[in-house]
């Protein structure tokens, strides 16, 4: 049996950039998985779900990624620098989106929109 071999780094830049509306799990799962479908529904939710599944992939182990995604593959994992790169600027968006999330909640409740 052959099976696809599943890129890590890959996965995380799709979780990355494109996680709010559920393309890394597309990737890894098919276009019959429920829950990247509900990624799509609830894009703008779902942007924060993105960035956190984009730090999920990226730190997990090559061993481990691989007994999940790539256990018929007859490959082994070699992620390297790049994914680290991707998990921290993963991780200064997602606290700078974040932040201006908060503040925008802020600005709204307390000014009424003053900057708005």
């Amino acid at each position: 049996m052959n099976v696809t071999h599943k890129n890590k780094t890959l996965a995380t830049f799709l979780a990355s950039i494109f996680g709010g509306i559920g393309a890394h799990r597309f990737y890894l799962y098919g276009k019959k998985d429920k829950l990247a479908w509900l990624h799509v529904v609830l894009f703008p939710l779902s942007i924060f779900a993105g960035f956190i599944a984009a730090l999920v992939i990226g730190l997990t182990p090559d061993e481990k990624w691989d007994v999940q995604h790539n256990a018929g593959s007859g490959r082994q994992s070699n992620s390297g620098w790049l994914v680290i790169i991707l998990v921290v600027i993963t991780f200064a968006g997602g606290a700078i989106a974040l932040i201006a999330a908060i503040a925008r909640a802020f600005d709204l409740l307390f000014t009424g929109g003053a900057y708005g």
